[in-house]
């Protein structure tokens, strides 16, 4: 069994202790000893039932936790060494155990970190790797995030928006360390679609796909951001497209739509153009108008002024853009670009010099410097 496969089993083990009544911060402590005891032995003496070793192990290891060393050793006398298979039930725990790491007394990192220790069965130094942040500094979240969880119990748990949202922020911060967390997300998304009977999930995890799909072709051989527009398509995983288009298409039919479907659909119309002239931005926009129905949000309305823009013109696209508030992260960028294709091309350069100061990452500072540069060069020919 891999490493992938042994976290899988991290949300079943801890499910069923919590479905015992087992309070969430010793559980989880007793599932990582657990996990750590499985590495030392199963290469040598794999069991018959991963799963259920794994439950009866930190299920002792709980009790150790929580009870006085006096009745220790009756109760290990009562444990044989292979628990009988079967003995892990259903999936049901599992979906509690991703409404309590989305629990609505937590901020969003600390449910982010906390679904990644608890559902994704991650280390707290491979968290913190993702994160660059310091061990200890991801240690301490996660132990406050799990003494909150504690203290409020099983009252008012997240939901499966809330879960949806954490999940989306892990996809949303990529890779770093040795962890991808984009693919993590995507695995987490798998799991929840299957212990949960609601479209948006899948439509989640069609845009996750979708968006994963073109992850090679986002940035060059030097590391440099490579635009949607200037991407080599023939470097998008077409069986990753046709997964997300097909696990989209099946829950657009279950007629219940919601945010994530219709960004999904969004991302589809873009994986479908074979060149950047072929995508039907008519349609995007339509989707777009339909995504304001469910998420009407300054970063909407900022990326539909976009694709305004490429389907009707620069003009209708800086109209669309005037509804979008000064000060929302990268419209100074869209704006760049709306009055480049509108032929200002000395303001197109002030702008994408403005949004390359304000920029969230040296890539994208880089980026935005070397399109204002670009336009100067233009403008003032030497």
């Amino acid at each position: 069994m891999d490493d992938a496969e042994l976290r899988a089993l991290v949300p079943r083990v801890l499910g069923v202790l919590v479905g015992r009544r087992a309070d969430f911060a010793t559980a989880e402590d007793a599932v990582q000893e657990a996990l750590i005891r499985a590495l030392r032995s199963w290469h040598e003496d794999p069991p018959n039932d991963p799963a259920a070793w794994l439950t009866t192990v930190a299920w002792r290891v709980f009790l150790d936790m929580a009870r006085p060393d006096t009745s220790r050793r009756g109760r290990e006398e009562r444990f044989d060494a292979e628990p009988p298979p079967g003995s892990v039930p259903a999936t049901d725990d599992s979906l509690r155990l991703y409404f309590l790491c989305a629990h609505p007394a937590l901020t969003p990192s600390s449910a982010v970190a906390l679904t990644l220790r608890a559902v994704g069965g991650l280390t707290t130094r491979q968290i913190a790797e993702a994160y660059l942040v310091p061990e200890a500094t991801m240690a301490q979240r996660i132990s406050r995030a799990k003494r909150t969880v504690a203290d409020a119990g099983l009252e008012g748990p997240g939901d499966v928006a809330t879960v949806m949202r954490t999940l989306y922020l892990v996809f949303n911060e990529g890779f770093s360390g040795d962890v991808d967390l984009a693919a993590e997300a995507i695995r987490l998304t798998r799991q929840l679609a299957v212990v949960t009977d609601d479209p948006e999930v899948h439509g989640l995890l069609a845009l996750m796909v979708l968006h994963h799909a073109r992850r090679a072709s986002r940035t060059g051989p030097d590391g440099r951001l490579v635009p949607l527009a200037e991407q080599d398509r023939a470097r998008w995983d077409t069986e990753l497209i046709a997964e997300g288009v097909e696990v989209l298409q099946a829950a657009l039919r279950r007629d219940h739509l919601g945010e994530y479907q219709c960004q999904a659909a969004i991302a589809a119309l873009h994986a479908d153009a074979q060149r950047v002239e072929d995508t039907d931005w008519v349609q995007i926009v339509e989707w777009y108008d339909e995504l304001l129905r469910f998420a009407d949000t300054p970063v909407v309305r900022l990326n539909r002024a976009v694709a305004v823009g490429e389907a009707d013109g620069a003009p209708a696209g800086l109209r669309a853009l005037e509804v979008v508030p000064d000060g929302v992260p990268r419209r100074t960028a869209v704006a760049a670009h709306l009055h480049e294709r509108n032929g200002e091309l000395p303001l197109a350069a002030r702008l994408y010099a403005d949004a390359a100061l304000a920029a969230p990452s040296l890539a994208e500072r880089e980026h935005l410097t070397r399109q204002a540069a670009r336009l100067n060069q233009r403008v003032n020919p030497r």
